[in-house]
């Protein structure tokens, strides 16, 4: 099981979101570079970045400096999303650093082109499905998609892509623990290897999920657990 810390940016801040609305944000004290170094030197093997002003609305932000400077200043891997709207936004993160770029509202409202960022970029795209109730969520959450997460984790599948990143929304920032039964429904539907994502907030709750991977669940995103101090990334990785 692959620990995964995130750092969430708005306005090049490090900051963290309560159920996906940007109405209920939290801003951490704290250079995101330096944060990311941190996580880093603590033995985290990969860093899941977030440009929620991208996410919100689509395109470049002005995050995309930290970014750059983010990949440039850490040697472990990067999964990068947010905004991810074309061709030339994958390419630049990419060039960037980049390990792999996560496709949220294309991947749910246009399967060529997901299709086609595929056939481009192979393993280094991965689709994230934010869903509640299991119902999909695009546009920083902001709009129900006419899919649900089992259907579209099925297309995502014969789309090419061979990993998906689930978050369950009405669990995301609430520190209330991952749905793992959900998880386990869209690794099952999919067949691919899952990373879980939204309210772990607890070593009990990590030491649980252990018992997903049967399923396909392989690695959890973790954020505001860690940036609330519930536990360090230290105690997180020695569970797994």
């Amino acid at each position: 099981m692959l620990i995964i810390p995130a750092i969430s940016l708005k306005d090049g801040q490090c900051v963290r979101l309560t159920q996906g609305r940007k109405s209920e944000v939290k801003v951490y004290d704290g250079d995101p570079v330096e944060i990311a170094g941190g996580f880093e030197a603590a033995g985290a093997r990969m860093l899941h970045l977030v440009d929620l002003d991208g996410a919100f609305g689509g395109g470049s932000s002005r995050n995309r400096k930290v970014i750059r400077r983010i990949m440039r200043s850490v040697e472990i891997p990067v999964q990068f999303g947010g905004g991810m709207r074309s061709v030339a936004d994958v390419q630049q993160m990419i060039e960037f650093g980049a390990a792999q770029v996560v496709i949220g509202t294309l991947a749910a409202e246009s399967p060529e082109t997901l299709e086609n960022f595929v056939q481009l970029f192979g393993f280094r795209i991965c689709v994230r499905i934010d869903a509640r109730a299991g119902q999909v969520l695009v546009e920083g959450w902001e709009k129900q998609a006419k899919v649900s997460a089992l259907e579209l984790a099925r297309r995502v599948a014969d789309a090419g892509v061979d990993r998906i990143v689930y978050t369950d929304v009405a669990r995301d920032g609430t520190l209330e623990g991952i749905n793992t039964e959900q998880t386990c429904a869209v690794a099952r539907a999919s067949g691919l290897r899952v990373t879980a994502a939204g309210g772990v907030s607890s070593l009990k709750e990590i030491r649980q999920l252990l018992g997903a991977r049967s399923c396909g669940v392989d690695s959890v995103i973790i954020g505001k657990a860690l940036y609330e101090g519930r536990f360090t990334l230290q105690e997180a990785l020695r569970v797994v």
